[in-house]
């Protein structure tokens, strides 16, 4: 059984989402799930990666639904600090453009 920690904290007109474990089949409605409470319209929306430790094509799904989710309320969704396995999985599917990444 994978282990998923969710944070969502506001800061200014931001909401982070810092995502700590793994992100796959287990894992991935728990984010989705988190992601459907936050009020997205207007708002920058970042996931912050840097504590995950691997992601697998059904937490890509849940990334990609949420960042659909985002840009359609007209929020602006970016991914902060992915670890290498996160950026080659969205290099392998071609998926890398879609996101926004960051670095903070």
């Amino acid at each position: 059984m994978s282990n998923l920690d969710l944070d969502v904290s506001v800061q200014g007109d931001r909401t982070v989402v810092t995502v700590t474990g793994e992100l796959d089949m287990d894992t991935g409605p728990h984010l989705a799930e988190a992601a459907d409470a936050i009020d997205l319209p207007g708002r920058a929306l970042a996931l912050d990666l840097s504590a995950v430790t691997f992601v697998d094509s059904c937490g890509l799904h849940v990334l990609l639904a949420l960042r659909r989710r985002a840009t359609l309320a007209g929020a602006t969704p970016a991914l902060a600090h992915l670890p290498d396995q996160a950026l080659r999985l969205l290099d392998l599917t071609g998926t890398r453009r879609l996101f926004t990444l960051t670095a903070r």
